[in-house]
């Protein structure tokens, strides 16, 4: 019974726009099988037989015996949220047990950034005379010259590609809707992604039909796990312990403001559904112009 209703949500979730991100449908499945999972230790066998203790000993135990991060409680606490709100509208449950219910408060922490000396020294670890190392050039001149996500930049396509007008089309989310946002590009971006294109991406293509921009060595779209083994690679070569592909997005949005563009830009390009997402980048700004 309980697992059929989560079955049921996450169908509705997939078949609405604001769902279509796949890894977002993952997120609230695994949370919500874990919810699931609980609630049967607790011997509880319909969502109309939940009540707020179980609940608030959901959230105790998350804290105090998986240890989770107040950040992973906080997003585990919002699935439920709007889980509850589905059984209210789709099958009628009156109260929802988690209306008096606090998630726990997040520390906001600035995000980890990549300084341009470490910038140069990823750029570096690049063998450009191989085949893969002309393909990762032209990855991460993308990703510096757009700031778009990891998960953008494998989901791009050969036509969203435009080298005479020095443009990439990327799709994607921004709030709850789906929209493809163009981004102007470095001389040096679309020159690598031509070179990647004409001398590269014909010797990793294996099926005449695939339209991927960026092919793995299996002549595959590359994965976003595929593209982070690559990230982590050049990092640990070029001794930068700490690092995610979103360090180099945050670093474009700083270097874009320290450019003097304008926060709405920047907003817009990065595709952030709020101001308040960007605007933690001013304080690398700020604290950049205090020091001269």
């Amino acid at each position: 019974m309980l697992q059929d209703i989560i079955n049921d949500y996450i169908t509705s979730l997939a078949a609405k726009e604001y769902g279509s991100n796949e890894n977002t449908i993952v997120a609230y499945r695994n949370d919500l099988n874990q919810l699931c999972a609980y609630l049967r230790q607790q011997e509880v066998d319909n969502w109309s037989l939940v009540t707020q203790e179980h609940l608030a000993g959901y959230l105790l135990e998350m804290r105090e015996e998986q240890a989770y991060r107040p950040t992973t409680i906080a997003r585990k606490f919002a699935a439920c949220k709007s889980f509850f709100r589905y059984l209210r509208d789709a099958v009628g449950i009156a109260i929802n047990p988690l209306d008096r219910l606090q998630a726990p408060r997040i520390q906001r922490y600035p995000p980890q950034v990549l300084n341009t000396e470490q910038i140069a020294r990823l750029f570096l670890q690049v063998e450009t005379e191989t085949v893969v190392g002309q393909r990762d050039l032209a990855m991460l001149h993308m990703l510096l010259a757009t700031g778009m996500r990891a998960s953008e930049l494998v989901s791009l396509d050969l036509e969203d590609f435009d080298a005479e007008r020095g443009t990439i089309g990327c799709l994607g989310h921004n709030g709850r809707s789906r929209r493809k946002r163009l981004l102007p590009l470095q001389l040096r971006a679309v020159a690598t992604t031509q070179g990647y294109l004409e001398n590269v991406r014909p010797r990793l293509l294996r099926h005449a039909e695939e339209r991927a921009l960026f092919l793995n060595h299996h002549g595959d779209r590359l994965t976003r796990q595929g593209f982070w083994l690559i990230i982590k690679g050049y990092a640990r070569q070029a001794g930068i312990v700490s690092i995610t592909p979103h360090m180099l997005r945050h670093a474009c949005a700083v270097l874009m403001l320290k450019d003097g563009m304008e926060l709405r830009s920047v907003q817009e390009l990065l595709g952030h559904a709020h101001i308040s997402s960007t605007q933690v980048y001013s304080q690398f700004v700020d604290a950049e112009t205090l020091k001269h």
